[in-house]
């Protein structure tokens, strides 16, 4: 018999001094059963960076074709496709191709630099494409903050992220490794 996801629920009240973006999302997130809570949590926190009444979860690791996160248009094209971990060359060029902005999340301190130096060069060619690092004590941090209910205030300004509730407070400075020129 197969393991079913895991079902959490989490409300973000935003608060992005950056972007000039204040709301409350009430979001259901599944967590795949080979899925960590480091890597629910990145989710998560890709969500609130890059938070809008249009962005939405995808099928995520079910599905090989689908990002974890993203934004389309009325019209059903790809406006932002938001990606996480360390993926293949291919399955980037493939997201660059169908949306208009990709974002890839990377995180994982050990495997991230041998990663960056195989494919930077290769990255570097597409336009569309922002790569940003996740530093992995934050991370370690966030996924301490995992539950099957939750609960944030997220405070985003000049480039810090800080998720904080009742007992718990973590904070993130994503580092841009690769922007859109």
């Amino acid at each position: 018999m197969a393991l079913k996801a895991t079902i959490c629920k989490a409300t973000l009240n935003i608060a992005d001094m950056d972007r000039h973006y204040y709301a409350d999302h009430h979001l259901t997130l599944a967590q795949h059963p080979s899925e960590t809570d480091e890597r629910m949590m990145v989710r998560l926190l890709a969500f609130a960076i890059n938070a809008s009444d249009t962005l939405e979860f995808t099928r995520g690791l079910s599905t090989d074709d689908e990002p974890e996160l993203w934004q389309k248009s009325l019209s059903d094209e790809i406006e932002l496709w938001i990606d996480l971990g360390l993926p293949d060359e291919d399955r980037i060029r493939k997201a660059c191709n169908r949306a208009r902005e990709v974002i890839l999340y990377t995180y994982g301190d050990r495997a991230f630099p041998v990663w960056w130096d195989k494919h930077r060069g290769k990255l570097e060619r597409f336009g569309n494409l922002q790569v940003i690092h996740l530093p992995g004590e934050p991370v370690e941090a966030f996924a301490k903050l995992a539950d099957r209910s939750m609960g944030f205030q997220v405070t985003i300004q000049e480039g810090e992220v800080t998720f904080s509730n009742d007992n718990s407070l973590a904070s993130i400075t994503p580092e841009p490794q690769l922007t859109i020129s």
